[in-house]
This record gives C-alpha cells, sequence and structure tokens, in this order.
C-alpha cells in the first residue's frame, strides 16, 4: 500500500524562507482571508512548463536539481498541463458526495483484507500520537490497472498492491472515470517528468539505463490514486489545532517513487470557498532541519519524491518529510477539504539495495540489504496497520 510513515521530529526552530527556491507564486494554491496572525515562512516549489516537460531532449538539469536534489525541498511543480483544472474539480467535487454515502454503501466498497488499500478506508489509519485518524476518509484505487494479477498466491502475498478496484458501480457510477480519468493524466505527465530525472542522474555519472525511473515506473502494476476527504470540524475543534503543524496529516516520507499531487479544494456546505487560514497547507522539513511552507498554483501539478528513487539512485534525488496542518480559527468551522494523491512506485518484484547511506527504518530493515518493493512496504505497513485478516 503507497501508504505514509509516520516519524517523530525533534522541536524545530522557525525557518526563514529559502533564498535559493523562494519566488512569489503565479497563482496560490489557497486564497486565504485577511487574518491578524503573522504569515508563516512560504517557499513556492520549483515549475516546470509543460510544454518543457513533454520535450524529451530538453535539459531541465537545473530544475530537476533545484527541486529534488540533495539540497532541494524533494517537490516540483508543472503549470499549464492540459485539462489538468477540469479533471481536478470534476473528482474533488465527488469526495464529499462519497463521504457522505451512507454507512452500508461505504461498508460495500471496503476491503479489509487489503488492509484497506483498495476502496473506502476511514478511521482505520493512526496518526503520530497512535489514535486512529477519524478527520479524514480515504478512497482508494489503482487508475490505470483494474486487476494487476489472478495469481491467488500473489494477491495473498501483497493484498495491498494485487487486489482488484473496488468501485461505488451503484451508489456513486461517476467515481470510477472522474478517478481514472485524472489518475490517468497524473501518471502520464509524472512519466515525463521520470524521463527528465533519469537524465539528470545520467549527466551525474548514474548510467544503469535498465534500472531507470521512468522505465521501472512504466512496466509496474502497483500505482495507487488516493481521494481523500477532511471533514469538516466545530468551532472548538478548530481552536485547539492551531498549534499543531501536523494537524491534518502527520510528519511522513511516502516510500514509493514519485508522488502526483492535486492542490486541496476547500468547500462549506458543498460551495467552494477560500482556504480560511494562511498557515494551513503543505510544510516540509528542509535538509537544514527548518520547516517551511511550500506553496504552488491550484491549476499546476506538483509531484514529491519518494523513498524507493532515494533509494534507486542512491542519494542522488532526495525524499523530504511533509506534513499538512488543518485551517484553524473561527474563519475554518464547517470548513471540508478534498485532493487526490496519485503514487507512482515500483512493481511489487521490483529489486531494491538498499544502500547504507540513506537507509531509513534501521529498526526494520538493514543497510545494504536487497528485498523487493513488495516485501518493503509490506515491512513497513505491518508497523501502522492491523495485521490483514486471513
Amino acid at each position: 500500500m503507497p501508504l505514509l510513515r509516520t516519524i517523530h521530529l525533534p522541536t524545530l526552530r522557525p525557518a526563514n524562507p529559502l533564498s535559493s527556491t523562494s519566488r512569489s507564486p503565479r497563482r496560490t494554491s489557497c486564497r486565504s482571508m485577511a487574518s491578524s496572525a503573522p504569515p508563516p515562512p512560504t517557499v513556492r516549489t520549483v515549475s516546470i512548463p509543460f510544454s518543457h516537460l513533454k520535450e524529451r531532449h530538453k535539459d531541465l538539469s537545473a530544475k530537476i536539481e533545484e527541486g529534488f536534489g540533495p539540497q532541494g525541498l524533494g517537490i516540483i511543480s508543472v503549470s499549464d498541463v492540459p485539462d489538468f483544472a477540469l479533471l481536478r474539480k470534476k473528482l474533488l467535487y465527488l469526495a464529499p458526495r462519497l463521504a457522505n454515502l451512507s454507512e452500508d454503501a461505504k461498508r460495500k466498497i471496503e476491503d479489509p483484507d487489503s488492509r484497506y488499500s483498495f476502496g473506502w478506508s476511514h478511521g482505520k489509519e493512526t496518526l503520530e500520537s497512535g489514535k486512529p485518524d477519524v478527520f479524514k476518509g480515504s478512497f482508494y484505487a489503482n487508475p490505470i490497472i483494474d486487476s494487476p494479477t489472478t495469481d491467488a498466491a500473489l494477491l495473498y502475498q501483497y493484498p495491498s498492491f494485487c487486489r482488484p478496484n473496488i468501485w461505488p458501480t451503484s451508489s456513486l457510477p461517476e467515481l470510477e472515470a472522474a478517478f481514472k480519468e485524472l489518475g490517468g493524466l497524473i501518471f502520464e505527465v509524472g512519466l515525463l517528468l521520470a524521463h527528465h530525472c533519469d537524465q539528470y542522474v545520467m549527466r551525474q555519472g548514474v548510467t544503469n539505463k535498465t534500472q531507470g525511473l521512468e522505465e521501472t515506473l512504466r512496466r509496474s502494476r502497483c500505482h495507487k490514486g488516493r481521494l481523500l476527504y477532511y471533514f469538516p470540524r466545530p468551532l472548538s475543534e478548530c481552536k485547539e489545532v492551531t498549534g499543531s503543524t501536523s494537524s491534518w496529516c502527520g510528519w511522513h516520507t511516502d516510500f514509493g517513487s514519485l508522488t502526483g499531487l492535486t492542490c486541496g479544494l476547500f468547500m462549506r456546505n458543498s460551495v467552494e470557498v477560500p482556504c480560511p487560514d494562511s498557515s494551513a497547507g503543505l510544510y516540509v522539513q528542509t535538509r537544514n532541519n527548518e520547516v517551511v511552507k511550500v506553496i504552488y498554483g491550484e491549476d499546476e501539478l506538483a509531484y514529491q519524491i519518494g523513498e524507493t528513487t532515494e533509494i534507486l539512485y542512491s542519494g542522488h534525488l532526495c525524499a523530504t518529510p511533509h506534513c499538512v496542518k488543518a485551517p484553524s480559527g473561527e474563519n475554518a468551522a464547517g470548513v471540508e477539504r478534498c485532493t487526490f494523491a496519485m503514487f507512482m512506485q515500483p512493481d511489487w518484484d521490483e529489486r531494491l539495495k538498499i544502500p547504507e547511506k540513506i537507509s531509513r527504518h534501521g529498526e526494520l530493515i538493514q543497510p545494504n540489504q536487497a528485498l523487493t518493493f513488495g516485501k518493503y512496504t509490506e515491512i513497513l505497513n505491518s508497523k501502522y496497520y492491523q495485521q490483514r485478516m486471513t
């Protein structure tokens, strides 16, 4: 399952904007209402126009290094992607309708045997505190392949990858097409970005093209989309989250290869509204152990590097810890948020060699260990999810 590993960070001092990557946004991801609180430190993502990305021979090394390299924030946005803005809203507007289906309808699209890695999931994951996460609901599906395999052994061994999609065909039939359209677009743009990552790393002296990121992702059957819905909160709870940076999504690094992200869409009573709190949004821990808020345009498509790309290229491209802060204050009461993440990741039988210098999860995985991506994720998922039913 392409989910998230929770990590606990030390107390970090307030960050200053990074001079090397800070720039004024052309479009803000959340059009914020006025607030008396000082604005948080913000950094604009490194942005690449789609027209540049689709030119396979164009040298984008400087952009790739600035966004994904050892000194980057591990995130790049792509602007002017055809049809993206339309497909984003088409899917995100379905999230509240999905979350508000009857409990019986939602139970029909749950898959406990996959550790809730397919279909509807609510209250099955844990927060940093160890408590069940009831603040958001998720719908998971592979937008590229409906049924990756029929091999019974693989279905049992890797249920979070191999089980078939579950669609609410009777209760919300339009979800399947919207999910596949947006997920497919994010996948295709991601492959273009992966190509330029390969070109950058080759220029750094890594020349094993058979293990390139683009081809690794193209041949994979493990991709997973996640439609997220953050439930509205009463005023009392909105006041409580004021000081918590990770109040909506705890600190973690993605352990796939490349995660495509849409900008969140805020609504109140099913009507789109501006973000009610300028401090809400995506936060990233920098290489200097500072925390900054990262912004990108609402019509831009963002991508974050995951752990397996860092492993694949021995740290030439780097994953970063990140979290999401919920809006707080009076204006945040009753506000819901919808977003979509596309986890692009290797096939379950793709072999990984864990380098000692970037080894993660030391209590579970040994440095220099060789294991498949399927085994890697099953080891990590077993730490945060209940054991699958047998």
